[in-house]
């Protein structure tokens, strides 16, 4: 990727947020641009670090882990966001700083299981299903109070908060009405967990919205890099 189109990108994506965050009363420090570089080369990872990026998506674990041979010289934060299959949770837990894609006990429990004892307890997210999409992973609202309370007990995980990707929509409104709802089930959640702080909500398409209603994380792909390589 061209170093020039990439240090515009990231401008004005620094901007969005730091407009979105002034327009809602808040610090764009407190808010996390995660660069989604699922499908993106190695060398667009090191050339964004180079850029001031040091936080890092990844959905696809063989890819991910390939890459991150490749840039183990550099010190990047790796967040892995896409669905979680049985048999990659050892990888996930040994490679990854954080997980913002766990939907049930079951992932959460090997998760902890796996995760060295000797690294730093594993960041982690419940990935909310607030659309009620019958095709998109999330677990439901009503699921999360039990699930909360069980996986804030896993002793190599540390329970930061939810995540979720609402069904797609251009109404600012709508949008806006969504990542509120989201909103509001982790304030009803800390009162069991005291500590949880993240919101994962937010894309390209509608981070303003996110960044109104309190997301402390967006996770952006196509503002940065362009198009999507499939």
């Amino acid at each position: 990727m061209d170093r020039q189109l990439l240090t515009n990108n990231i401008a004005k994506l620094q901007q969005r947020v730091r407009l979105s965050a002034e327009k809602s009363q808040r610090s764009p420090c407190d808010i996390l641009v995660l660069a989604v570089s699922k499908t993106r080369p190695a060398a667009d990872i090191r050339l964004a670090c180079d850029c001031g990026l040091k936080a890092f998506g990844e959905s696809y674990l063989q890819e991910a882990l390939a890459k991150m041979e490749q840039l183990q010289d550099i010190d990047l934060a790796w967040h892995f966001i896409g669905p979680i299959q049985s048999n990659k949770t050892r990888a996930i837990a040994t490679h990854f700083d954080w997980v913002h894609s766990v939907d049930r006990l079951k992932t959460a429990r090997r998760l902890n299981d796996q995760r060295p004892g000797e690294m730093a307890p594993l960041q982690v997210c419940i990935q909310v299903n607030i659309s009620g999409e019958g095709s998109k992973s999330g677990a439901d609202p009503q699921q999360l109070p039990a699930l909360v309370k069980d996986i804030s007990a896993l002793p190599r995980l540390r329970l930061r908060g939810l995540m979720a990707i609402p069904a797609p929509s251009t109404d600012q409104a709508e949008q806006r009405r969504v990542f509120a709802e989201l909103n509001k089930l982790l304030q009803s959640l800390r009162e069991l967990v005291p500590d949880m702080d993240t919101l994962s909500m937010g894309m390209s398409g509608d981070l303003e919205a996110a960044v109104a209603e309190g997301a402390t994380i967006v996770r952006v792909g196509t503002a940065l890099f362009g198009p999507r390589n499939r």
